[in-house]
């Protein structure tokens, strides 16, 4: 791969009508996921991860078996496998969603597995049930697969990112709900109950989210007032004087209306090293609000991690 395609220029593709779609079928295969994995703190058995092909659930039970679904985006299909050596695809193709969610379910059929799921998509305000949306959704495999590439850039800092955090950090996963990449740093300590509110999902699911104190950044595609990929940053509870910090690189703000501070994807990939400016905005909105709201910094922080052995003094 060329230098020049490994931060893909997004700006080229027609992102929302393909990301869109993603975005609903990755409910279907979120929502299997969901309703047959126990529950972990956070959420954190719900999510999707990056893969070497695309996105994938990891490791599902189902009774004796295991078994695992992918967004294959070489082959533009979804792929489920199970423990036992047996494999289903569904084609990944300008369809409904309605016809994503039976073929997904005939294909988990047809492996013995016997899921049910809730059909309401989630966090999505203009919401239809899997099986009612006839709308055609369009699909693009090259832009599937350069929104995926900017993925697999992006985990790679997020890694290094989460080497410097020795208190207690997430997982780096795609959350399905609004289809933004995440890591999620925790100071340890309580915080208020969150509010909720988001559209169709339980309000007992966000105050287990944001039970304790944090800050979170990640990257998404964009919705709603904000067209374009972007890396985000916010803090729960958000201490006072926080979207008045100063950031950086230059490129970063706060967005009022989110309550985040934003940087457009583009100013990433455009900058002279992108991987070391992602980093700069990752380390200086956290250093916000960890200041701001007193984390003990020097108990929860580490050295960037080093390649195939302990730090030194470990």
């Amino acid at each position: 791969m060329a230098m020049s395609d490994e931060w893909p220029d997004l700006s080229r593709y027609d992102l929302q009508p393909t990301i869109a779609a993603l975005h609903l079928w990755s409910q279907v295969v979120g929502k299997i996921r969901l309703s047959l994995t126990p529950w972990t703190n956070h959420s954190w058995h719900v999510p999707l991860y990056v893969s070497a092909r695309g996105l994938s659930t990891g490791l599902i039970p189902a009774g004796a078996r295991a078994f695992e679904i992918e967004f294959n985006l070489f082959d533009d299909v979804l792929v489920l496998r199970d423990s036992a050596g047996q494999e289903q695809r569904v084609a990944l193709a300008p369809q409904s969603v309605a016809a994503f969610y039976a073929g997904t379910m005939r294909a988990l059929g047809a492996l013995g597995i016997d899921v049910h799921i809730d059909p309401m998509p989630c966090e999505l305000p203009e919401a239809i049930p899997f099986h009612s949306d006839e709308v055609i959704r369009a699909y693009d495999g090259e832009t599937a697969r350069a929104y995926w590439r900017a993925l697999v850039q992006t985990h790679n800092v997020f890694q290094i990112f989460r080497t410097r955090f020795v208190g207690k950090c997430s997982p780096i996963h795609l959350f399905w709900g609004s289809f933004d990449l995440a890591i999620t740093r925790f100071s340890g300590r309580k915080a208020p109950p969150h509010p909720g509110g988001a559209p169709h999902m339980p309000d007992a699911v966000a105050r287990d989210a944001y039970n304790q104190e944090v800050s979170s950044a990640g990257f998404w595609p964009g919705s709603g007032i904000i067209k374009a990929p972007s890396y985000y940053s916010y803090a729960y509870p958000a201490p006072k004087g926080f979207a008045e910090e100063r950031v950086q690189p230059d490129a970063a703000s706060f967005n009022v209306e989110m309550g985040e501070f934003l940087l457009p994807y583009e100013a990433v990939r455009t900058s002279a090293d992108p991987d070391s400016t992602l980093l700069m905005f990752l380390q200086s909105t956290y250093e916000a609000a960890a200041n701001l709201a007193k984390w003990d910094r020097a108990f929860l922080e580490g050295p960037t991690g080093p390649i195939g052995h302990p730090p030194a003094g470990a």
